[in-house]
């Protein structure tokens, strides 16, 4: 599997086959798309990511899911979004959970565009895919779990925006602020105008806020995609030990006795 999760245009011709996977909407792809490209049906997957009866144990599904669009473990999927990064992120985050190679295209849409030389897209697989809940890199932590590491043994990164983290951005719901002893750095400050920051640039920034070696980073934001490249930043700057709290803030603050603080 790629060790690094973001992979520039002209280093595509690196990975051997690729499946290129369009995490915009369908207008968007329709109005133009890399050659062999899929679109990733990310509203279907984030319901059933966040459904009880699927979430992220479902492996029949997820393997149904995964390999209806041409996937399996030969080849590199390739994520790409509009340049927000968080879509692609979240295709990221699925495919290697379950098992599947796959690089964030740093840029997005924009880059490939005006990228030339890129690699044909490998035709896709026939054989399927079944997939392996939990083997990638980075996991998935829940609600209670995340609960009890409150004591110290998890290190919440919030990527949030700061109004939402201090709790003036509510969101329209009764509780607002953030987990106690989380640090926050935002989803945008991650970036350059689109690309995200090299490695060296991202652990200073994740040190400057309070995270060490060795520490066992969970990520969150309101539901998923900014928690996803959160964490696929944190790897890039070299964290081993990355968790991702998929349901995020949402989650935590319909549940009472999940803790939250205002400052």
């Amino acid at each position: 599997m790629p060790s690094a999760p973001f992979i520039d245009p002209t280093a595509l011709s690196s990975l051997g086959p690729v499946r290129y996977l369009d995490a915009r909407d369908q207008a968007a792809f329709d109005a133009g798309h890399t050659p062999g490209a899929v679109r990733v049906p990310l509203e279907a997957w984030d319901k059933a990511a966040k459904a009880a009866d699927i979430g992220f144990t479902d492996a029949a599904h997820w393997g149904e899911a995964l390999g209806s669009l041409g996937l399996d473990p030969s080849v590199t999927a390739v994520a790409y979004d509009s340049g927000a990064m968080t879509n692609a992120a979240r295709v990221w985050f699925i495919l290697q959970y379950f098992g599947l190679k796959c690089v964030i295209l740093n840029g997005g849409w924009p880059a490939l565009a005006s990228a030339s030389g890129l690699p044909a897209a490998a035709a896709p697989s026939a054989g399927g895919f079944r997939a392996k809940p939990g083997v990638g890199k980075v996991g998935v932590i829940d609600r209670e779990t995340l609960k009890r590491q409150l004591d110290g043994a998890a290190h919440v990164f919030d990527s949030r925006t700061r109004a939402e983290f201090t709790g003036e951005d509510a969101r329209n719901r009764p509780r607002s602020g953030h987990l106690p002893g989380a640090r926050h750095l935002s989803h945008v400050d991650l970036m350059d105008k689109g690309v995200v920051y090299p490695a060296p640039i991202l652990r200073a920034m994740l040190e400057k806020v309070g995270f060490g070696p060795g520490d066992h980073i969970v990520t969150h934001c309101e539901g998923g995609g900014r928690a996803a490249l959160a964490a696929a930043a944190a790897v890039r700057a070299g964290f081993d030990d990355v968790r991702v709290y998929y349901l995020s803030f949402a989650d935590w603050a319909r549940d009472e006795s999940c803790p939250i603080v205002r400052n």
